[in-house]
C-alpha cells in the first residue's frame, strides 16, 4: 500500500498581487515520509513562496496544498498544520524571542500549551539533537551564527513535528556555520527519520539531499536524484544555476580526457574515482 504523502502539493500557485505574475504557478509535488528533498533556484524562482505555502504562511491562489492530509486553506487546520510542518527562517536573530537559550527553545511549545512536565524533557532532547545542551543557560545574542540557527532548529524540533522546512537557514553564515547547521539537520533526518524541505542556493548542500527540485519562474524545471539533475550542466547554467564545484571539476577533466564516470558531486566522489582511473 502507497503511504500519502507528509506534503502534497496539486497544482498549487500563488500570486502577490492581483493582475501580476504567479510566484508559484501551478505546481504539483509530493513529499513523501523520511526524504530529504533539497529545492533550488535563482532569486525570484519560487522557492521561498513555495516554502510559505507548505507551512500555511501563505494560502494557495489556486490549487490545493496538504500537510499530513490537511487541507491548508482550511482555517480549521492552520495549527495542527504548523504542529505537523515547522519552519526555520534565513536570519537566526528574527526568530530569537528569549534571553536564555532554554527559554527559547520553549517558546513555540508554550503556544501550543504543552504542559510543563512534558515541555521540560522535550526541550532537554531537542537542545541534545542540536548539540547545544551546554549553551541552555546562555544568553542568545552571545552566540555564534551557527548556534543561533542550531537553536533556532531546536526551537522547531521541541514542537515534535513531521516535516522541517528550511528556507535559507544557513544563507546568512559563514562556512563553519552553514556546516554544522546543515549536519545537524541532515543528522535529525537520518537518525530521527524526521523529513526534511531545505530550500538553498548552495549547490554543495543540494548535493547531499536525497532529491533536488529545481524551480524556475516558479515552475517545477528539474526533479530527480543529485546525480541525476547535477548531470545536466548545460541545462542548470541555462538556468542561471551553477553546479557543485565536483561536478564542474568533473566535466572540466572528461573535456581533457580523462575518463570519469558522470555523477560525481562531492571531494570524497572525485577522490575515489581519480585513484580508481589513474590506478588503471
Amino acid at each position: 500500500m502507497q503511504l500519502q504523502p507528509l506534503i502534497e502539493t496539486l497544482k498549487a500557485a500563488y500570486q502577490y498581487e492581483e493582475g501580476g505574475e504567479l510566484a508559484v504557478d501551478h505546481v504539483s509535488l509530493s513529499v513523501e515520509k523520511g526524504a530529504f528533498v533539497a529545492v533550488l533556484g535563482h532569486n525570484g524562482s519560487g522557492k521561498s513562496t513555495l516554502a510559505k505555502l507548505m507551512n500555511a504562511l501563505y494560502l494557495p491562489t489556486e490549487g490545493t496544498v496538504k500537510v499530513c492530509g490537511l487541507d491548508t486553506a482550511q482555517e480549521e487546520h492552520l495549527w495542527d498544520v504548523r504542529k505537523h510542518a515547522g519552519m526555520v527562517f534565513q536570519n537566526p536573530d528574527n526568530q530569537i524571542v528569549a534571553t536564555v537559550v532554554r527559554e527559547d527553545v520553549a517558546f513555540g511549545l508554550e503556544n501550543l500549551g504543552v504542559p510543563q512536565p512534558e515541555m521540560l524533557p522535550r526541550i532537554d532532547d531537542a537542545l541534545a539533537a542540536v548539540r547545544m545542551t551546554d549553551y541552555a543557560a546562555a544568553a542568545p545574542h552571545m552566540l555564534s551564527g551557527g548556534q543561533k540557527q542550531r537553536v533556532a532548529v531546536a526551537g522547531v524540533l521541541a514542537m515534535q513535528p513531521d516535516v522541517m522546512i528550511l528556507d535559507e537557514a544557513t544563507a546568512m553564515l559563514d562556512p563553519s556555520g552553514r556546516a554544522e547547521v546543515f549536519s545537524t539537520v541532515r543528522k535529525l533526518n537520518r537518525e530521527k527519520g524526521i523529513t526534511v524541505v531545505w530550500i538553498t542556493h548552495f549547490m554543495e548542500e543540494a548535493a547531499l539531499a536525497d532529491r533536488v527540485v529545481v524551480l524556475n519562474k516558479g515552475q517545477i524545471a528539474m526533479d530527480g536524484a543529485p546525480r541525476e539533475v547535477f548531470g545536466r550542466v548545460e541545462a542548470l547554467k541555462a538556468l542561471g544555476l551553477d553546479v557543485p564545484p565536483m561536478a564542474e571539476l568533473s566535466r572540466m577533466l572528461t573535456e581533457g580526457g580523462l575518463a570519469l564516470p558522470e555523477g560525481i558531486l562531492t571531494v570524497d566522489d572525485m577522490e575515489k574515482e581519480l585513484k580508481a582511473c589513474l590506478s588503471k
